[in-house]
């Protein structure tokens, strides 16, 4: 028996009417936002990884001091401000909070938060 299936690629830039067949493979949807969270997560992990080789995260207020720290970082490099403030624009801060794994994280989220609705504000 042979093989009657047919490989092809569609790009659709304007309305799609009357598309039939089987769709298959996967699908990206929202690829740069997905790209931009993942990029300023990676950026605050590794500053959060690094700020605790130099401050303990064992109490609760070292663990406020590490993200005041970090936000500070953020708040005072204009590239990585940008990049987180377009990351909570296109993901949100939930998003942003589900990728980062670190005992402060909690904290850097509240204050990005809060960070990000007085830039609202002010825009």
């Amino acid at each position: 028996m042979s093989d009657n299936s047919k490989n092809f690629s569609q790009n659709f830039h304007g309305s799609v009417n009357n598309a039939v067949g089987n769709v298959e493979g996967n699908f990206n949807v929202n690829q740069p936002k997905n790209n931009l969270s993942e990029a300023a997560a990676a950026e605050i992990q590794q500053l959060l990884n690094q700020l605790s080789q130099t401050y303990p995260t064992t109490t609760t207020t070292e663990k406020m001091e590490v993200a005041t720290t970090a936000i500070q970082h953020i708040e005072n490099n204009s590239n990585l401000r940008q990049r987180v403030l377009n990351a909570l624009k296109t993901g949100g801060i939930q998003a942003l909070g589900q990728m980062l794994n670190h005992p402060a994280s909690t904290f850097v989220i509240a204050a990005l938060e809060d960070w990000q609705k007085s830039q609202n504000q002010t825009s």
